[in-house]
């Protein structure tokens, strides 16, 4: 079990994580204002992650997946193109997303977005 950003708590079997979108670690891609982090990794040897992706406009973040992931777009909106297809697609609040492991996606927004990840994984993103 492992917290990686926000405050763990348990109640019984019950992990909860409070404010695991604040202070996100940044990604370090030249040009992109984009932050992730882990609020849960891989919790009594699960092999699901959750946290928080944020990302601020800037230059497009480009991400090829190497799991099967989620995501709950929680505010904001990410315009989002599949590299492989060329289709683009817009995630606003409350809209989910499934990215299958191999997806190369490019990340954007006008202004501010904010996810909620799960991912099929054991290691950091």
């Amino acid at each position: 079990m492992e917290a990686v950003v926000g405050t763990l708590s348990k109640a019984g079997s019950i992990h909860k994580v409070e404010n695991g979108y604040i202070g996100l670690p940044p990604m370090n891609e030249p040009g992109t204002d984009a932050a992730i982090g882990d609020s849960l990794h891989n919790p009594e040897g699960s092999v699901m992650s959750a946290g928080f992706f944020e990302l601020k406009a800037s230059e497009p973040l480009v991400y090829t997946y190497t799991y099967d992931e989620m995501k709950v777009v929680i505010e904001g909106e990410f315009i989002l193109t599949d590299q492989t297809t060329g289709d683009v697609t817009r995630a606003k609040k409350r809209d989910v997303l499934f990215f299958p492991k191999g997806t190369t996606v490019k990340f954007e927004t006008t202004d501010y977005a904010l996810g909620f990840f799960t991912g099929d994984r054991s290691f950091a993103p």
